[in-house]
């Protein structure tokens, strides 16, 4: 895993004139799978965010495979926190999974044959195939989160960009997600993971960026998700920049 998939150079994000994130300098490692760690107020899903351009920095570069426009977005599946997403718009479970597809097809293309199964094989996968005719809006917390994980199995992306899809779940459905993320690294897949558990980084991912408005540490879990780095980055509620 010597690769970097994503680079990130001398980033800087503000909400006004709030600095949320300053001279980020950070290598992804392909086919890892990178936990960002940190406390609340950190800039974890400001950092993810922007990496998906749905956030302007105010100056920095982050290069995809080596690219910075929008196009190489189609390789990077997304699944946002669950409070931003709006549970009570009107979808079955299939129609959220085949969202996925969408990235492949455009907007205006109706999903195909081919589609459909590629939806239904993610539903098996996270194992809520049952549920493919239910409303989104009657799922449990867990449930939910399986149906997301599932529209970005169907993606097929290349790069699997999470933000804290761990939080609030059953402990079956969250030994489900970890153990899908093993199996699609082995495929090849690269995971960047906003996680808040610290007491399951080194069990659930190889690389790990401690994060407080800037790196305080990154690289193999096993090397930098240290008492002190860890220390260092939640002692204050932000670093002084």
């Amino acid at each position: 895993m010597d690769n970097n998939i994503i680079t990130i150079k001398d980033l800087n994000v503000a909400y006004q004139d709030k600095p949320a994130l300053w001279h980020v300098n950070l290598s992804i490692k392909e086919n890892s799978r990178t936990a960002i760690v940190g406390p609340n107020g950190a800039g974890k899903s400001t950092m993810i965010k922007t990496m998906m351009k749905l956030i302007k920095p105010v100056s920095g570069n982050i290069e995809i495979n080596g690219r910075t426009d929008k196009g190489v977005l189609k390789n990077i599946a997304y699944v946002p926190q669950k409070g931003e997403v709006n549970w009570d718009f009107p979808a079955t479970v299939l129609d959220v999974v085949l969202m996925g597809r969408y990235v492949h097809k455009g907007w205006i293309k109706r999903p195909n044959k081919e589609d459909r199964e590629i939806a239904l094989d993610a539903l098996k996968t996270m194992k809520i195939e049952a549920f493919k005719d239910r409303q989104i809006s009657e799922l449990s917390g867990g449930q939910r989160q399986r149906a997301f994980l599932a529209r970005a199995i169907a993606q097929d992306a290349d790069i699997y960009v999470m933000d804290e899809p761990l939080q609030g779940i059953d402990i079956t459905t969250e030994n489900l997600i970890i153990d899908i993320i093993r199996q699609l690294q082995h495929e090849g897949k690269t995971f960047i993971v906003v996680h808040h558990q610290l007491n399951t980084v080194k069990e659930y991912f190889d690389h790990v960026v401690i994060l407080n408005k800037t790196i305080i540490a990154d690289g193999p879990a096993d090397e930098v998700f240290t008492e002190e780095n860890i220390e260092k980055a939640y002692r204050e509620k932000s670093v002084h920049i």
